[in-house]
């Protein structure tokens, strides 16, 4: 019998490349989950159910847990991919985007938590695997707010893993460090449109001169899915899966320095990079 999954943000990156790889397997009934329905054709044509999705809106998780149950009688796995990243000096993002870029990412991932658990309480059994992110462990000039809410996501993943693991329910983290998806091209825009004061304004300028070259460096978005359907189908999942070389190496280093060599050191690089970019 098949086991049956939500994933949210499946209309792009992470978690389209992840219902792709679980539809083939044959094993898996895909609710795929977005606010873009239009960018989910393909999934829909190999056989996934396409739920037209905002994870800022209650409604549409409650809807998409109850279709589940109705249809498949269980809800086996979630995936809660939904989020984006948003750039910008702490004083300098408006406090409009900071919540909802809390919405979206935090309290987006409360509301897939809050339609699932219920069902996954009654049948004694389920997976969620929670997107977090190299910054769940680690922080940047230019990355606070984003960050922070990856922070809130690890804080808020370990305690659940701890309060469900005699309910039959399984918790697993995914940190994927840079990665080239459509994500850095809407944290860019999110930048772009920040007004910030002439005291930041050269160092935004290096900071997006740093990122810029970091991402055309950074693989693709494979390995973060691959570890995805192995967070989701393996029998005894590890509790967290770090899929990029930056997002293992990067929390051990930082761990290892003083908190003033590491402001050092990513001043350092970030100014560097504003300085070629501007030869």
């Amino acid at each position: 019998m098949k086991k049956a999954v939500l994933i949210t943000g499946a209309s792009a990156g992470f978690g389209k490349a992840t219902a792709h790889k679980l539809l083939d397997s044959g094993h898996w009934t895909v609710y795929a989950g977005a606010r873009r329905v239009e960018r989910m054709e393909d999934l829909g044509a190999k056989g996934a159910h396409v739920l037209k999705l905002d994870v800022t809106q209650d409604t549409d998780l409650q809807t998409a847990a109850n279709t589940m149950v109705e249809a498949e009688g269980r809800i086996d796995a979630l995936l809660a991919n939904a989020g984006y990243g948003s750039y910008g000096m702490i004083e300098s993002v408006p406090l409009e985007e900071i919540e909802y870029q809390y919405n979206v990412n935090v309290f987006g991932v409360a509301r897939c938590l809050k339609a699932v658990l219920p069902q996954m309480r009654k049948q004694r059994s389920g997976r969620i695997v929670i997107t977090e992110s190299i910054v769940s462990h680690i922080s940047t000039l230019g990355l606070g707010w984003y960050a922070s809410t990856k922070h809130a996501l690890r804080g808020m993943s370990i305690a659940l893993r701890q309060e469900v693991r005699d309910l039959g329910i399984e918790v697993v983290a995914v940190e994927p460090g840079g990665v080239d998806t459509d994500f850095d091209e809407v944290a860019f825009e999110r930048l772009k449109a920040v007004e910030h004061p002439r005291d930041y304004q050269r160092l935004v300028d290096d900071f997006y001169a740093y990122m810029v070259n970091a991402y055309s460096k950074a693989p693709g978005p494979e390995s973060t899915a691959e570890a995805m359907v192995k967070a989701l189908t393996a029998d005894k999942p590890r509790f967290v899966y770090k899929t990029t070389a930056d997002a293992k190496l990067g929390p051990a280093v930082v761990g290892m320095v003083p908190d003033a060599t590491y402001d050092k050191m990513i001043l350092s690089a970030v100014r560097k990079a504003g300085e070629k970019a501007r030869k």
